[in-house]
This record gives structure tokens, C-alpha cells and sequence, in this order.
């Protein structure tokens, strides 16, 4: 089990196999009178002290706490992280008990074009794998729902490198193709030009028969895409968490899609991403 947090160039990971943690928690209002009344004023200065402090000392990871009685815990919320980011670049992490507050984290999701072309790393890469369509159970189970467990998806990514096929089971890549193929996926998306210099594309794709055979050939269609969909909303959540960002692209030409990308007659492309850096 790895836990990767990153915040701009700075990654935390947590591991069996990793070093050692530091996470601070000063910042949380729970008995701190002079905190929680300036926050409650929309004054964020103790809380950039506390953030300084922390760093200063070793922290590697920010908790922010926001829940004072009678606030607007997810305005407090996006007021002290963005606080806390404006002082130091250290990765966060939301301490909530309030399901509103997330939307304090899902609020910074958006289509982002200007990706900086810097790769990126292979953490980066297979913890966004991992929430497209990674297996959370022993019986195979995945991160996003699948019509009666068919998981019809087949993920790819294409990079400088060349195209490679992602494999659940194994949390791995599998090599299919040496040559950059960004360019030629751009023509066949339009000439986006994103497309083409995007460090990395997600390609998913659909095998229908296998849902086909349990629900019927047109149901297939419906649910496959139903799948996309929530594995591409999983993708883009966990590059945001990330602080990474892309685009969600379904203007391509399938057939030229398909034979770039080399599929088998029973695959069909549905959803492609260009992944990145926000410039």
C-alpha cells in the first residue's frame, strides 16, 4: 500500500517501505482561541505562521483543520488552504468530518489546457492508473463501477516514450509500441494541439462483448460508456488531488484512433485525456 502526495515538485510518499513522515497538525482551531477568532474574521495570518513554523521545523505534509462551532466550515476551509499555499509548497491533507468540506477539494477541478510538457514521473502516472482502474479488491473488484463486474475497460497511455497498456491486476505497464504516437492522435482528435505536446495521453477504451454476453449487445454500448465515464471522472479528481490537470477529449475520429493505437477488431476507443502540469 503507497500513499503519494504531492503539491507542485514537492512529493511525499507513505509507505512500509518509505522513510519516516513528519505531518503537522498545528493548524486546527479545536482549544486555540486566538486562531479560531481570527479565521472566523477571515484573517489567515496566525494560520500562514503556523504553516511556517511547521515547515520550518521538518513537517513535510500540512493538516489543515477548519471546524470552528457555527462556520462556514468549507469556506473556512478553502480560505486556510489556500492560506497555507500561498506561504509554503508542501502537500496538504483536509482534516474534515463534514462531507461538505470536500467539495472544498472538488471545487478545484478544472479543464486545463496549458500543460506544461515536463514528464511525468512514474509515481505520477500510477496513481492515476490506479484511480482510472485500479483493483481495491481481492476478488478484483476496481475504482470505478462495471456493469456486473464485466470490466469492459482497457486503459493506455502514450508519452514521449511510445504506447503502453495498462494491466489491473498487476499495477503495471505493459510495453506495446516504442514510437510517439501524440502527434498522430492529435490529427485524428482534430489537431488539437494540446494533444500533441501533453506529457501524457489516457486513452480508454471498450471490449463491448464482454458486457454483451451478460446484457445484450445494445446495453452494451450504454454501460460501456457508463464505465468511461466513471473511470475518466476518477482520473480527473486524482489529478487534481495530485495538483496536476487535464483535458477530457471525445472529438476523435475512432477508426483513425484504432489503428494508431493498433486495437484489436473488439476494442473501441471511447475517451481519451491530455494529462500534465498546469503551467
Amino acid at each position: 500500500m503507497k500513499t503519494i502526495l504531492t503539491y507542485q515538485n514537492n512529493q511525499v510518499v507513505i509507505s512500509p517501505d518509505s522513510a519516516f513522515v513528519i505531518i503537522g497538525e498545528r493548524i486546527n482551531p479545536t482549544r486555540r482561541k486566538k486562531l479560531a477568532e481570527s479565521m472566523a474574521q477571515g484573517d489567515y495570518s496566525v494560520v500562514q505562521e503556523d504553516a511556517r513554523t511547521q515547515v520550518e521545523a521538518g513537517a513535510q505534509v500540512l493538516d489543515v483543520n477548519a471546524g470552528i462551532p457555527g462556520g462556514d466550515e468549507p469556506a473556512l476551509l478553502r480560505g486556510a488552504a489556500q492560506a497555507v499555499m500561498d506561504v509554503v509548497q508542501v502537500p496538504l491533507c483536509f482534516d474534515t468530518a463534514n462531507p461538505a468540506a470536500l467539495e472544498a477539494a472538488l471545487a478545484r477541478r478544472r479543464t486545463i489546457r496549458d500543460l506544461a510538457p515536463d514528464p511525468l514521473t512514474d509515481a505520477e502516472v500510477g496513481q492515476l492508473l490506479w484511480a482510472a482502474q485500479g483493483v481495491t479488491h481481492e476478488e478484483g473488484r476496481r475504482t470505478a463501477p462495471s456493469a456486473s463486474a464485466t470490466f469492459a475497460l482497457e486503459v493506455y497511455v502514450a508519452t514521449a516514450d511510445g504506447l503502453a497498456h495498462y494491466l489491473p491486476g498487476e499495477h503495471a505497464l505493459e510495453r506495446v509500441d516504442d514510437t510517439d504516437l501524440r502527434a498522430a492522435l492529435a490529427t485524428a482528435s482534430g489537431d488539437q494541439p494540446f494533444v500533441a505536446t501533453a506529457p501524457l495521453l489516457v486513452i480508454i477504451c471498450a471490449v463491448n462483448g464482454r458486457i454483451a454476453g451478460r446484457h445484450g449487445p445494445d446495453r452494451a454500448i450504454r454501460y460501456a460508456a457508463f464505465e468511461a465515464g466513471h473511470a475518466g471522472q476518477n482520473l480527473l479528481l486524482q489529478a487534481t488531488a495530485l495538483d496536476l490537470g487535464g483535458v477530457p477529449i471525445g472529438s476523435f475520429q475512432d477508426a483513425e484512433v484504432s489503428r494508431v493505437l493498433g486495437l484489436a477488431d473488439d476494442e473501441a476507443p471511447l475517451y481519451l485525456f491530455a494529462m500534465g502540469r498546469p503551467r
